[in-house]
C-alpha cells in the first residue's frame, strides 16, 4: 500500500467517523432510480449471500434485504458502520450483519459471496482497480456485480468535476469515466451486461452542509460553477437564482457485471 493510499483512507475515515449519521439521514443516498434498477438487474433470491461494500448509511442493504438471504454490510469506517447498524435494527433486518473491511485488501474468503454490491463511493477508493479484482476473487464462479458510482466527462471538464468534488470533500479521490470502469471490470475478468446513466441533482446548500464544508470553501465552490463556461455550466445543470447557486447535476451510472 503506497502512502497516498494509506493517506486517501485515512481521510475517508476522518470525514466519515464525524458526519456519518447525515449520510444514514440522507434523502438522496436513501432514493433514487438507481436503488430499484440495482435490485432489478441483480435480480437477489433467498439463496444469495451479499456482501455490499462501503455500505455508509446502508441503503442498499436495506433495498436488497427483502429479497436476499444473507447480506454482510462492510465498511472503512467503524463510526458510520455503528449508525448503519442501528438503522438496521431500526428497520428491522435481521438478515443484515456488518464487517469493518477495506475494499481493497477485503478480509473475506475467495469465493464466498453470490452477489457483490458497491453505490456511491468507489470515487473515494485510491486503487480501484485492486477493488475490482478483490470483488472478483470473493464472488463465485457465475456471481453478480452491481456498482454504482460518480462518473465524469473525458478531459478538462472530468479534470474540473474532480476538483470541485475535492474542495467539499477532501476523502474524495478521483470519479472515473465510464470508459475506465468498465476497462477496470474487464481486465478483473468480468462480463459486463449493463451500463446505465442517471443524472442526479443535488441542492447546493445540503450538500455542502451535509459534509460540514467551511464557509470559506462553500464560497469558493459557488464561484467555481458561477465564473464557469456557459457550456460547463450547461454540462452540469447548473441552476442560479439572483446570483447564487441553488442546485447542479452530476452523473451516476450503474455498472452490471457478472464473474
Amino acid at each position: 500500500m503506497s502512502v497516498s493510499g494509506e493517506d486517501a483512507k485515512d481521510a475517508v475515515r476522518r470525514q466519515y467517523a464525524s458526519v456519518g449519521d447525515a449520510y444514514v439521514k440522507s434523502a438522496g443516498h436513501a432514493t433514487g432510480s438507481d436503488l430499484a434498477r440495482m435490485v432489478a438487474l441483480a435480480a437477489p433470491d433467498p439463496g444469495d449471500r451479499m456482501l455490499d461494500i462501503a455500505t455508509g448509511g446502508g441503503h442498499v442493504a436495506r433495498a436488497f434485504a427483502p429479497h436476499t438471504g444473507e447480506i454482510v454490510a462492510s465498511d472503512l469506517t467503524p463510526e458510520i458502520l455503528g449508525h448503519a447498524e442501528r438503522a438496521f435494527a431500526e428497520w428491522g433486518l435481521g438478515n443484515v450483519s456488518t464487517a469493518v473491511a477495506d475494499a481493497e485488501n477485503l478480509p473475506f474468503d475467495d469465493a464466498s459471496f453470490d452477489l457483490v454490491t458497491c453505490r456511491i463511493a468507489p470515487h473515494h477508493f485510491p486503487d480501484p482497480a485492486a477493488f475490482v479484482q478483490e470483488v472478483a476473487r470473493v464472488l463465485r464462479a457465475g456471481g453478480r456485480f452491481a456498482l454504482v458510482d460518480s462518473t465524469v466527462p473525458e478531459g478538462e471538464d472530468g479534470a474540473f468535476f474532480n476538483r470541485f468534488e475535492k474542495l467539499r470533500d477532501p476523502s474524495h479521490v478521483r470519479s472515473l469515466t465510464i470508459g475506465e470502469w468498465t476497462a477496470l471490470l474487464e481486465a478483473a475478468g468480468f462480463t459486463v451486461e449493463a451500463v446505465e446513466s442517471f443524472a442526479k441533482r443535488h441542492d447546493f446548500a445540503d450538500w455542502t452542509a451535509r459534509s460540514r464544508t467551511s464557509e470559506d470553501d462553500r464560497r469558493e465552490l459557488a464561484n467555481m460553477l458561477l465564473n464557469a463556461p456557459e457550456d460547463r455550466q450547461h454540462m452540469f445543470g447548473v441552476e442560479i437564482a439572483d446570483g447564487l447557486v441553488q442546485g447542479f447535476t452530476d452523473t451516476k451510472t450503474l455498472f452490471f457485471a457478472r464473474r
